[in-house]
C-alpha cells in the first residue's frame, strides 16, 4: 500500500473522521489557519475531516491537520478596545523583569524567568 493509500479514508471507517492525503482535501474544508486568513473561525463545530502525511520527525510517524467545514464557519469576532487593552497589558508584563522591574523592548526569555543582567549578575560585574 502506498503512502497515498494509507492516508486515504474518505468514509472515516479507519480513523473515525474522513481522512485525505496531504494537499488532497476536497473543496469546502479548511484548517484553522486557512479559516483565520479568510476572516472566519470554526465557531464550535466539530472536526469534519483531516489531512495526513508521513513524517519521519514525529514520534507517531504521521502529521495530521484537522479540517473544518467552511459553510459552517462563523466570522471572527472583532477586537474591542477592552481586548486591545488587555493584550497590551499582557505584552507589557512579558517585557517587564519581575526581579528588577525594568521594562525592556523585547520579551523576557521564559527559560530564564528574568532579564539577562538579573539572571547572570556575576558576569555583568566582571564586564
Amino acid at each position: 500500500m502506498s503512502a497515498y493509500g494509507k492516508c486515504f479514508d474518505p468514509s472515516g471507517a479507519r480513523f473515525g473522521v474522513p481522512t485525505f492525503p496531504w494537499r488532497f482535501a476536497p473543496d469546502g474544508y479548511a484548517t484553522r489557519r486557512q479559516l483565520r486568513a479568510a476572516g472566519l473561525r470554526p465557531g464550535g463545530q466539530p472536526v469534519a475531516a483531516q489531512v495526513m502525511r508521513c513524517h519521519r520527525g514525529r514520534k507517531s510517524g504521521v502529521q495530521v491537520a484537522y479540517l473544518y467545514r467552511i459553510d459552517k464557519a462563523a466570522p471572527v469576532r472583532p477586537m474591542t478596545s477592552r481586548k486591545w487593552g488587555a493584550l497590551a497589558l499582557a505584552m507589557l508584563a512579558r517585557r517587564t523583569c519581575p526581579q528588577c522591574r525594568i521594562t525592556y523592548s523585547y520579551c523576557i526569555p521564559t527559560s530564564l524567568g528574568t532579564c539577562v543582567p538579573c539572571a547572570y549578575p556575576e558576569e555583568q560585574r566582571a564586564a
